[in-house]
């Protein structure tokens, strides 16, 4: 029968890298039933939002939803698309793989790490007070007598959520993550020598569960070492686990060790839905250029292979993707020594070669 999954193109680049993804799953036999939604800066001039009612009624029947990369306006424009997907549809875990393979430039091999960030808390949780309005006046003025702390009037304020909650669920997921993969090791990522009260709640329950799963290793790094850990000794690290800001950057910072984000899949999940979707952003300038890097949507494709029970096709095609990049003669610039390399592919021939190693 045949997988019913929601198919996200998304903007800019992101049509031309879903277009090629699309080929690349369809070719390892594994048969899918696409349904065919738009969201992002394409669509809102249309239905008045970048995220349609209708995305989300999909990826709510169907579990499951591939997407590629949507655009989000710095500092001005509509909230991010990507925020949006995971508050509407509770996708509280952000899991983020980072593994090297050979032929990527990269000043590291054998790196195979796993993030698992909690989306929804922390200061990411979105709840700010701008300079000078009432609110930010009053939460002052608050602060100043529950605790006789002077914050400065010309402040803004940006709060900082941990709960139990949330702790657990993502820390359990990590957990879960490592006994059904055969991982070894799971690391909590902190700053609770100074943030006691958030910071050290999630270290404090992220030990609490770790002690209900006896067979996996556990310890605790706080963030600013982890860093430097991960620099110097990257093959110490299996599952990290992390709050929200702090998972956002260290993701990033395994992906620059692995290669960049051309080859960082990734996947946000709930209790039972899951979308996946490349680290990397819709690159609009080069719309409809056939020059983007698709390997991170390709990645991600074979996470979610692996989600749908489809062991056997995820192997062959990560194993495919793998090839063409160790090989090194179809791939787009990003992968190459130089990016002026002359011998540079686009994204369709890329999903080509990947196609003919299947």
């Amino acid at each position: 029968m045949a997988h019913r999954v929601t198919f996200i193109p998304g903007d800019g680049v992101g049509p031309e890298l879903s277009e090629a993804t699309r080929r690349v799953l369809e070719a390892t036999g594994v048969a899918f039933d696409w349904d065919v939604q738009h969201a992002g800066a394409d669509v809102v001039e249309e239905h008045g939002t970048p995220l349609p009612q209708q995305v989300l009624d999909s990826i709510r029947a169907n579990k499951v939803a591939i997407k590629g990369p949507i655009t989000t306006p710095v500092g001005t424009g509509f909230r991010s698309v990507n925020v949006e997907l995971r508050k509407q549809l509770d996708l509280f875990a952000c899991l983020r793989p980072c593994k090297t393979y050979p032929g990527v430039r990269s000043r590291y091999d054998g790196i195979d790490l796993v993030i698992f960030r909690e989306n929804h808390e922390d200061l990411y949780a979105g709840i700010e007070f701008e300079l000078g309005s009432p609110e930010a006046v009053g939460l002052i003025d608050y602060i100043k007598g529950v605790s006789g702390r002077e914050i400065r009037p010309d402040s803004g304020i940006s709060i900082k959520p941990i709960s139990v909650y949330g702790t657990t669920r993502i820390v359990k997921a990590a957990f879960e993550y490592a006994r059904a993969n055969g991982r070894k090791k799971v690391t909590a990522v902190h700053k609770s020598n100074i943030m006691k009260f958030s910071d050290g709640l999630f270290l404090k329950t992220a030990r609490e569960v770790a002690e209900t799963y006896p067979d996996i290793e556990f310890e605790d790094r706080i963030v600013d070492n982890m860093c430097m850990q991960l620099v110097a000794y990257p093959g110490d690290y299996d599952v990290l686990v992390l709050p929200n800001l702090y998972g956002d950057i260290v993701s990033d910072l395994c992906a620059g060790l692995v290669g960049g984000l051309g080859v960082a899949p990734g996947a946000n999940l709930g209790e039972d839905l899951a979308v996946f979707e490349p680290t990397h952003g819709s690159a609009p300038k080069y719309t409809g250029m056939n020059k983007m890097n698709p390997m991170a949507l390709m990645l991600s494709g074979v996470l979610m292979l692996r989600h749908l029970g489809e062991k056997e096709a995820a192997d062959r095609m990560e194993a495919a993707i793998a090839a063409v990049i160790q090989e090194g003669t179809h791939v787009t610039r990003d992968m190459l020594k130089s990016r002026a390399d002359p011998n540079a592919v686009g994204t369709s021939q890329v999903a080509d070669a990947v196609i003919a190693k299947l």
